[in-house]
């Protein structure tokens, strides 16, 4: 009889795996149900980080004994860079949301591109070229409809997000769940 992962641990973590399983499950409806609100949430979430590591940064300059003036400088600067971004998303909720989503889908239409770009160079380094080349190819065309689409490809993007988290939150929740314990 086969082991599962889940069998061999304790209680506590068997229960903290199925809850984080639960939540997951829960994010990926509410990304299904309400794309835009959740798109939103994650936005706020964004901008009270930059409103905090700006202010981290500011206080850093004005009291970082360590620093050099071009550093107080630097630092101060980022800082209210930071702030001023954060005060911003807060603003304009929607339009940063929008923003955030079309440049999330672009890097990694442009990162697949790369990733394609990437294999194909090192056709000569490996044995099975075949797959290398397919790979590049769907890697490749794969970006270039991202990049020049990207409202679309964002849109994708996100569903597929939330279908697998609520597919894989509800898995790793059974998991948990119904694995016997190891006797």
């Amino acid at each position: 009889m086969s082991e599962t992962y889940t069998s061999g641990l304790g209680e506590g973590t068997r229960r903290f795996i199925a809850v984080a399983g639960l939540l997951a499950a829960l994010s990926g409806v509410a990304i299904l149900v309400w794309p835009g609100h959740a798109w939103k949430a994650i936005t706020v979430v964004m901008a009270i980080y930059a409103i905090l590591a700006g202010l981290v940064y500011v206080i850093g300059a004005v009291v970082g004994k360590s620093l050099g003036t071009g550093g107080r400088i630097g630092h101060g600067l980022l800082g209210l860079l930071y702030v001023i971004a954060g005060c911003f998303a807060f603003g304009q909720l929607s339009r940063t949301a929008v923003f955030l989503a079309l440049f999330v889908a672009v890097m990694i239409g442009v990162m697949w591109m790369m990733e394609g770009f990437v294999a194909l160079f090192v056709l000569s380094t490996g044995e099975s070229s075949a797959w290398n080349i397919i790979f590049a190819v769907i890697s490749i065309l794969a970006g270039i409809s991202l990049v020049s689409s990207p409202l679309w490809g964002a849109v994708f993007l996100w569903w597929l997000l939330g279908i697998s988290l609520v597919v894989l939150g509800l898995l790793n929740a059974f998991r948990a769940i119904f694995s016997k314990k190891k006797a």
